[in-house]
């Protein structure tokens, strides 16, 4: 089994930026895949940004050039560095990690961009 705890969400006013953090504890792989995901009040979940163990990155065109995901394998946490935020990036994020050909997923934090 694999617990994942995401914190750093919050409040932030149109422009300001969040990161957002995902730790990993249990049994965990060396392979794996993990990415941030969100939902919006009435919309469905979607995908932000991914990332593999090998660093390959993929993000939502939503979200390129303002949004950096990394990792660090030491502490097993992978981060969402969110730049330039604006009111429709609003939503509760998830964390998801992929490994042994099974996804785990964090509790959610909610990020709110208001003035």
């Amino acid at each position: 089994q694999v617990q994942l705890v995401e914190s750093g969400g919050g409040l932030v006013q149109p422009g300001g930026s969040l990161r957002l953090s995902c730790a990993a504890s249990g049994m965990i792989f060396s392979i794996y895949t993990m990415g941030w995901y969100r939902q919006a009040p009435e919309k469905q979940r979607e995908l932000v940004a991914r990332i593999t163990s090998g660093g390959s990155t993929n993000y939502a065109d939503s979200v390129k050039g303002r949004f950096t995901i990394s990792t660090d394998n030491a502490k097993n946490t992978v981060y969402l560095q969110m730049n330039s935020l604006k009111p429709e990036d609003t939503a509760v994020y998830y964390c998801e990690r992929i490994q042994g050909g099974r996804n785990y997923w964090g509790q959610g934090t909610q990020v709110t961009v208001s003035s």
